[in-house]
């Protein structure tokens, strides 16, 4: 999980000061301290780590703080804020021309994602109303194409290719389909290499310069840390980069990239890839992100997620039916099924406040929504909407229909049981169809 490390010593030293009822100025040196070395061995950029401490430590002993009932918090309220201002305050994204096609290069080394990249962001553009093409400029990796039009296919979005014409040429002939057949984005999927050399900048400042772009977008990976920030500095002083998108945040990532990159660059982190899925990208928010980072969670992004899971018409139909007690088995699937759509149940759970660092003793076996789904599909309609005639001869002939064992059936009748009694005991308080109450969880 992205973060974890960090999170967990800098929950450590937040426990630490709450557990003082007042500070001193050597209290504040030596959590200043502990903070310093947590951030360096997340390989957040030295002269990062030493204009933030600076910062923070000249506020954390003012009088905001040492006059303050609960000083530890005011020391936490203050680590918030600065790191929000290290990575960027706001939230920033991806700007349009007002003359389309708005022509977008992703670059970035090789292995850092960007065919992925241009998969999600060709779709979560399409989802905001918006036609994109993608063009294949990546001749040089083997399967690049075929790769990108696989990707290009899953998102529902064309790929322009040419082969193994020379990028520039295939960039230009993009441009003008794009023009003659409406397209109002084009995101050029340049190529990428193990290192940094003269040979692909200069591909890509001719792209940049002939087309002529609009916005140029670098992908890094998130894994690589102090390096993705070295990466990022020479692209932007080569090619001047608009923004930067966090590749593979769902990994081990150690925190560095992340809080160094807006510092030592002076550009935007737009966006984070945080899965495999092409739905897996995130807004980047400084403040969302700084709560992860010190364990106070992220709930606006869960209920985003939320929102972008759970169809707002269904919600409806199953308060109904739980007011009416009619929720079946169809509907405990179909409430499964929208649970799987917001990701991870693991990564979902960590946005709660006070859960991050607590994960390792929290495992959510994801195989069970795929048992679950087996069983309910074993039954036949009349089973899954009378669940009341399942009698033990029905129950081994669903066991053997998805292949599981007896017990498991009679698991899931009793928890489909326990959920709908609870159902229906909030729905007699009153509890569901009050303004607000959108989402069905369970």
């Amino acid at each position: 999980m992205a973060f974890e490390g960090l999170n967990q010593k800098l929950q450590a030293i937040i426990r630490k000061l709450n557990g003082k009822g007042k500070l001193s100025e050597s209290d504040v040196k030596e959590t200043m301290r502990e903070i310093r070395l947590a951030l360096l061995e997340a390989d957040v950029n030295y002269l990062v780590v030493k204009d933030f401490i600076k910062k923070t430590s000249a506020r954390a002993v003012g009088s905001e703080v040492m006059e303050s009932l609960t000083p530890g918090q005011q020391v936490v309220k203050i680590v918030h804020e600065e790191m929000i201002s290290l990575m960027g305050s706001s939230s920033k994204q991806i700007t349009f021309d007002s003359k389309p096609p708005t022509v977008i290069m992703l670059c970035g080394l090789q292995g850092a994602g960007k065919t992925t990249l241009a998969g999600k962001l060709s779709l979560m553009l399409k989802k905001q109303g918006k036609k994109p093409l993608i063009a294949a400029c990546d001749i040089y990796r083997p399967a690049a194409i075929q790769q990108l039009k696989v990707v290009g296919e899953k998102a529902g979005v064309p790929v322009f290719e040419m082969g193994q014409e020379k990028p520039l040429v295939i960039a230009k002939a993009a441009k003008q389909e794009a023009i003659r057949m409406g397209y109002d984005v084009l995101l050029i999927d340049t190529a990428g290499r193990l290192h940094i050399d003269e040979e692909l900048m200069d591909e890509l400042k001719e792209i940049h310069r002939e087309l002529p772009v609009f916005q140029t977008i670098l992908v890094v990976d998130a894994m690589t840390g102090q390096d993705a920030v070295n990466v990022a500095k020479t692209f932007d002083e080569q090619l001047s980069i608009d923004g930067v998108v966090l590749s593979k945040l769902d990994g081990d990532a150690r925190g560095g990239a992340a809080l160094s990159i807006r510092a030592v660059t002076g550009k935007p982190i737009l966006y984070s890839s945080i899965g495999e899925k092409l739905e897996d990208i995130e807004v980047f928010h400084p403040d969302r992100m700084a709560s992860r980072i010190l364990g106070m969670g992220d709930v606006l992004t869960l209920i985003e997620k939320a929102q972008q899971a759970y169809d707002e018409k269904n919600a409806k139909e199953l308060v109904e039916k739980i007011k009416k007690n009619s929720f079946t088995l169809e509907d405990y699937l179909d409430q499964f099924r929208q649970m799987k759509k917001m990701g991870n149940m693991n990564d979902v759970l960590s946005m709660l406040p006070g859960m991050q660092g607590k994960m390792d003793d929290v495992e959510i076996d994801e195989k069970v929504m795929a048992r679950t789904e087996a069983i309910i599909l074993s039954m036949t309609p009349a089973e899954r909407q009378r669940p009341e005639i399942i009698n033990a001869s029905r129950k081994k002939r669903i066991a053997k229909g998805c292949g599981l064992e007896v017990v498991e059936v009679n698991k899931l009748l009793r928890q489909y049981d326990a959920t709908r009694k609870l159902m229906k005991q909030v729905s007699s308080m009153g509890r569901f169809g009050k303004k607000g109450m959108k989402m069905p969880f369970m």
